[in-house]
């Protein structure tokens, strides 16, 4: 077993998909794609439907792009895609400049699909990080699939195994985000020198930044099969 296969089975986490394989198809990955609810937090809403992210898991996901960024030499593509109107994923993929939110997707196929159109991919070039079960149709399609463990869901984890859904099914629920950018950074094998080139705040640090605030973020509602741009 590779160094990183060992880190992350002895964590808890579990590679469904050969290791060899896996990392095969991450040469291939040129976007990076996200659930919102029960990934970057545990699912509970409030009345007025909110649901927080966490500093740690926005990190991993910096880091995750940078790492890609110095393995490629080009800035991923990264979005969002949430079945209700979360304000925090709006805010984060702001922040972050992600280059795009999908709201109130109930169809989630029909987000990726323009995701896909939008950004000139094909969907085994896309890694996702989904944890339920509206997310299934598009974990299909994708080139890898994360699945975000919840301990209440066995045999959801079970059907997503038997089904090939799933690659590699997270050890925490907690931070699940951040786990999955550690994993995908260490198979980059580009680990130690993004965190180096980051807490030092290197010229390539700064000339990845430069070309990451240039991303103008994109937010979208979904209303049956269209999308719609929502100004501002």
């Amino acid at each position: 077993m590779k160094n990183t296969e060992i880190i992350f089975t002895q964590l808890g986490g579990n590679f469904s998909r050969p290791f060899a394989e896996f990392k095969e198809k991450l040469s291939k990955i040129k976007a990076y794609l996200f659930d919102w609810d029960g990934v970057f937090n545990n699912g509970v809403k409030t009345e007025q439907g909110g649901s927080p992210f966490s500093e740690v898991d926005a990190m991993g996901t910096n880091m995750l792009r940078f790492g890609h960024w110095l393995k490629n030499d080009k800035l991923p593509f990264v979005g969002i895609i949430t079945g209700e109107e979360n304000p925090s994923a709006l805010y984060l993929a702001k922040r972050e400049c992600f280059h795009a939110v999908y709201l109130k997707s109930k169809n989630k196929l029909v987000a990726f699909d323009h995701f896909l159109k939008a950004n000139q991919l094909q969907a085994h070039e896309v890694a996702f990080v989904f944890d339920d079960v509206l997310d299934l149709g598009v974990a299909e399609k994708c080139g890898i699939r994360i699945l975000v463990k919840h301990g209440a869901a066995p045999m959801f984890l079970n059907y997503s195994i038997k089904n090939e859904i799933a690659d590699y099914i997270t050890a925490n629920d907690d931070h699940a985000v951040r786990e999955t950018c550690e994993l995908i950074l260490s198979m980059l094998d580009v680990y130690d020198q993004a965190i180096h080139y980051r807490s030092h705040f290197h010229e390539k640090y700064k000339d990845y930044l430069d070309v990451r605030q240039r991303v103008e973020t994109k937010s979208y509602l979904t209303k049956g099969d269209l999308i719609e741009q929502v100004q501002g």
